[in-house]
């Protein structure tokens, strides 16, 4: 819940910002034309999707990095067709496969980081059985 109060705070100083400079008219064209553009990419998907396909069973890429792909790349249109100057700014650095990485790995890991942590915490007691019936 926090970071969507974020997002929306950040998004509002920038909209405000581009907008204020840019004027109305072209506000609105930049909206249009930006969920025009992400329309297209959702609709196109696919195509995206099997040059991924391609790339994993090549070998050229891992699976995570296939998945991670294919989350951005679909998030990053998902933004673009959402009204904003911060979003389509994101969006669109999302269909690069450098930034989706990268952001990736930023956050990710993170999570990672954490699992492994809890990993290595067990339960588990460590006790040595003496047998008392051995002869000494």
């Amino acid at each position: 819940m926090p970071f969507v109060i974020v997002y929306l705070f950040v998004e509002v100083l920038v909209s405000v910002q581009i907008a204020s400079s840019l004027g109305g008219l072209l506000t609105f064209f930049e909206i249009i034309i930006s969920a025009f553009i992400g329309i297209f990419l959702l609709t196109n998907f696919r195509y995206t999707l099997s040059k991924s396909m391609t790339g994993l069973m090549s070998g050229d890429i891992s699976v995570q990095d296939f998945q991670k792909m294919s989350l951005f790349t679909l998030v990053g249109a998902i933004l673009l067709i959402i009204p904003g100057f911060f979003s389509d700014i994101l969006g669109i650095l999302l269909q690069f496969s450098f930034f989706g990485k990268l952001f990736a790995s930023k956050i990710l890991n993170l999570k990672n980081k954490k699992n492994i942590h809890r990993e290595g915490k067990d339960d588990a007691i460590d006790v040595e059985v003496i047998d008392s019936n051995t002869i000494k």
